[in-house]
């Protein structure tokens, strides 16, 4: 009996001193974790020869590519609200038509937003329509050939001019400022060399010149001493070459073995800083003739050689010609998808196409063709071995 009543009241004592226990509070939950920003990566993709004879003059263009696309980055652009990195997918094409559609077809099925390239017109026009089936914009920085954008392709641009403003004005210059009477004309057969020779002609008859002798080789031809013998039998003036520095520069040395004194001219594609090394000894000062279809003049000279300067500081190399215009479409191509808020190109295309651009190669704005407006040209000779601007001409 004792023992229950002891525990009664302890059973007591403990109930009283719950009862007089004040309440805890429950611990405050912590907050909510923001949520995180959704980022995106943006595929670019950019096709040049980066293997084969005129792989310099590729790789230029892809080094061109690859130092927008780190600025881009470096910038932290917002496209749709979200964070992007923008993710160059390059592609070699080794300036053959074939492999040309192979390559976009591997960056239509690899989803890019974009394609700047082809440098050549022969591997550019036949990839334009792969391109415009799947609905990408492309942007070639040195396809000089009309007929690129003559196809009605709603996306293919072109960042310099074509070859009827780059042949024509090269033939009006052979007649009236070389003070040539004759001239013979060489063209590779491809698309580029075969066009701009052909406009060559044109321009040369246009201003009152004559054409004494027209052969031709190819891209990859070695041995020239044929046609070169034939056309020194005709005494021309000046002999014009359609096609790239690599074959050039070989062509430009059989013409010294055999004695031709005839001043030399062909289009960009030779207009290089490679096509003294190639050419050795059968360069002399004043006697080659090029035109790089683009240019600036005035103030927009200063950008340009700032392009230069940071260009040679990261890669170690002068550019050859066409970077600074690979650079400039990339960041065209960015801008558009950064003022349509989207890099989906059924969105952003409208503001491709109505771009208005400051660049490095000065403004850019495009016509209802694609082809950029007011397109220059720049007139070179080589001295010493380096290349000099004679002209800016638009």
């Amino acid at each position: 009996m004792q023992l229950n009543i002891k525990l009664a009241v302890i059973a007591a004592a403990v109930a009283l001193a719950a009862c007089g226990k004040k309440e805890e509070a429950a611990p405050a939950a912590a907050p909510a974790a923001a949520p995180a920003v959704e980022s995106q990566v943006v595929k670019i993709g950019h096709v040049a020869p980066t293997s084969g004879a005129i792989a310099h003059l590729g790789k230029d263009n892809e080094n061109g590519a690859r130092m927008a696309i780190e600025e881009l980055n470096a910038a932290g652009l917002t496209i749709d609200g979200k964070p992007t990195t923008f993710e160059l997918l390059a592609e070699d094409d080794a300036a053959d038509p074939k492999q040309g559609t192979a390559a976009a077809q591997k960056l239509i099925d690899a989803k890019v937003a974009g394609v700047i390239g082809h440098l050549n017109s022969g591997t550019t026009i036949p990839a334009s329509q792969l391109y415009n089936d799947a609905g990408l914009p492309q942007i070639s920085p040195s396809a000089t050939n009309p007929k690129y954008t003559r196809q009605g392709y709603a996306g293919a641009f072109r960042m310099v001019a074509d070859d009827v403003h780059l042949g024509g004005t090269l033939g009006k210059y052979a007649v009236e400022s070389l003070q040539a009477k004759t001239v013979a004309v060489i063209d590779d057969r491809t698309a580029y060399g075969q066009g701009v020779a052909d406009e060559f002609e044109k321009g040369v008859v246009a201003a009152g010149g004559s054409v004494v002798g027209r052969e031709f080789t190819n891209d990859k031809a070695t041995d020239f001493n044929a046609i070169l013998t034939t056309l020194k039998a005709k005494k021309p003036d000046v002999v014009f070459f359609g096609g790239m520095d690599a074959v050039a520069g070989p062509m430009l040395k059989q013409m010294k073995q055999l004695g031709i004194t005839a001043k030399f001219m062909g289009g960009d594609g030779i207009c290089s800083s490679e096509l003294p090394k190639l050419a050795g000894d059968g360069m002399g000062d004043d006697t080659v003739f090029c035109a790089e279809a683009g240019g600036v003049e005035g103030e927009e000279k200063v950008g340009m050689e700032k392009f230069r300067t940071d260009f040679k500081t990261k890669f170690g190399a002068e550019v050859q010609v066409y970077a600074p215009y690979v650079y400039d479409a990339v960041k065209v191509m960015a801008n558009a998808m950064v003022t349509a808020n989207s890099s989906d190109p059924v969105k952003y295309l409208p503001a491709l196409k109505a771009t208005d651009y400051k660049g490095v190669t000065g403004h850019i704005t495009f016509d209802e063709k694609g082809d950029i407006k007011n397109g220059a040209l720049t007139l070179m000779t080589y001295k010493g071995g380096v290349r000099t601007t004679l002209a800016v001409i638009r």
